[in-house]
């Protein structure tokens, strides 16, 4: 029986971590609720990627929302594209646009925005903030509730 679950190949079965953002495969289901605005929010407490100068890891707090239009991008294979930055050497702003930027490209949302809280390295401090346009008036859109970063403070 077709469904709108039925073209997902990740979901259900063991998947290798791909090995770059690029190998990388999103997948999407359409979404049932496309007659009304909703905010969906993905919380990735746990975001890693290296150094693209000195190969160490660099650690994030991700929060992405979005306003869903026609598609809903299935979990599994976000989380296996987050994943994927764990060998990919970049900057902290190019990591966080480049996930918002290839989520707005695959999903086509009403609205996207992506916080990315980066602890320090340094000794410095690198939250990265993006969005599609303005804030939609008629969606509630939670604070992202991650406080800024206050070391010892």
């Amino acid at each position: 029986m077709e469904t709108i679950y039925s073209d997902l190949t990740q979901l259900g079965g063991k998947t290798e971590l791909p090995t770059s953002p690029e190998a990388a495969e999103l997948e999407r289901v359409q979404n049932p609720q496309a007659d009304i605005d909703y905010c969906v929010r993905f919380t990735a407490p746990e975001f890693t990627s290296l150094c693209p100068m000195t190969g160490q890891p660099d650690f994030a707090h991700l929060v992405i929302d979005y306003v869903p239009d026609d598609w809903l991008v299935e979990s599994k294979s976000l989380k296996l594209f987050l994943g994927s930055f764990r060998n990919h050497g970049a900057f902290h702003e190019d990591c966080t646009v480049s996930i918002a930027r290839r989520l707005v490209e695959f999903l086509s949302p009403r609205w996207l925005r992506i916080g990315g809280y980066w602890y320090p390295r340094g000794g410095i401090p690198i939250d990265v903030f993006w969005q599609t346009g303005a804030t939609p008036e008629q969606v509630w859109i939670p604070d992202q509730g991650v406080p800024p970063y206050r070391g010892r403070g």
